[in-house]
């Protein structure tokens, strides 16, 4: 297999495993200390992940201390694939705010009823992802950089 079909095929199993989940678990640290919480996503391309954060909660408290963030989209099996990666979170605002609700609710309906809640939009960028496939012999995972 050539190196184009090698990424290829990691590429398309990064596709398949965002779309198949709607949460994953996003860790923070900040002067609270560290953190992991469960949020629900939408992918906006492969290194961008968008989700909302509520206003007075410790993970967005973290993240503008700290915006440097690890997160897992897995099912908590190691046996089914999963990705690992660390990002950047940004907290946006105006339109940029109103299109990350539009796609989380287009990706996770259930969210839409937290959404009139004190909630804030937040984008995370993902340079480089991890994923493992251990039933495939992935193991270590293969990275899949921007």
């Amino acid at each position: 297999m050539t190196t184009a079909e090698q990424r290829a095929e990691v590429e398309a199993l990064l596709r398949r495993t965002l779309a198949a989940h709607k949460s994953m678990f996003l860790a923070t640290a900040g002067s609270d200390g560290s953190w992991v919480s469960g949020v629900y996503f939408a992918e906006n391309g492969l290194h961008t992940l968008e989700l909302v954060l509520e206003e007075r909660g410790r993970t967005l408290r973290a993240i503008k201390e700290n915006p440097e963030v690890a997160l897992v989209v897995s099912t908590g099996s190691p046996m089914e694939p999963f990705l690992q990666a660390r990002g950047t979170a940004e907290v946006v605002e105006g339109a940029e705010d109103e299109a990350v609700r539009q796609r989380l609710v287009a990706k996770v309906p259930e969210v839409e009823p937290f959404l009139a809640t004190p909630i804030r939009a937040l984008r995370i960028s993902v340079p480089t992802w991890r994923i493992t496939d251990i039933v495939n012999g992935w193991l270590p995972g293969r990275d899949f950089s921007a």
